[in-house]
């Protein structure tokens, strides 16, 4: 039994150890900028936003606070610390949008979150998760701008 348990840890160990490679192309240099960790990933906060508990229907109020929602959205990527933001499609969950968020804790993630006008009014709520991806996603906002033929 002892010899079964043995075989099947090297055995595992060897395959786990066989199944990973080095990359040819890895770039230290960029891994390192985008804080990346071996596999090229890193967390980041992932915000679910919804519709919240205020109903203002005051149509000058609600569109002032939008108005600072995007604002802000673009103050928070100028910064670099929101990456990916935009609106979702209508569902019975009353998810609105969501935001990737370039920050290492939820507490950071609220801190932000409480600069948002729709959030700190109530129109919105967030939920907040962490979120492990790619360290190479806010390379793509500099593109973005390039094929972004009309701002918000």
């Amino acid at each position: 039994m002892k010899y079964r348990l043995l075989v099947f840890l090297l055995v595992s160990v060897c395959l786990s150890a066989s199944g990973q490679t080095e990359n040819p192309r890895y770039d230290t240099l960029l891994a390192d900028s985008l804080g990346g960790d071996d596999y090229g990933m890193k967390t980041y906060i992932f915000v679910i936003l919804k519709t919240g508990p205020n109903k203002i229907e005051d149509k000058k109020v609600l569109d002032s606070l939008f108005k600072g929602h995007m604002e802000n959205i673009g103050r928070l990527a100028s910064n670099g610390q929101l990456i990916v933001a935009g609106p979702l499609g209508k569902n019975d969950k009353t998810y609105r949008g969501i935001f990737i968020l370039n920050v290492k804790s939820i507490e950071e993630a609220n801190a932000l979150l409480e600069t948002d006008p729709t959030i700190k009014n109530k129109v919105l709520e967030a939920e907040i998760y962490k979120w492990y991806g790619s360290a190479a996603l806010p390379t793509y906002l500099p593109y973005h701008e390039k094929i972004e033929k009309k701002k918000m």
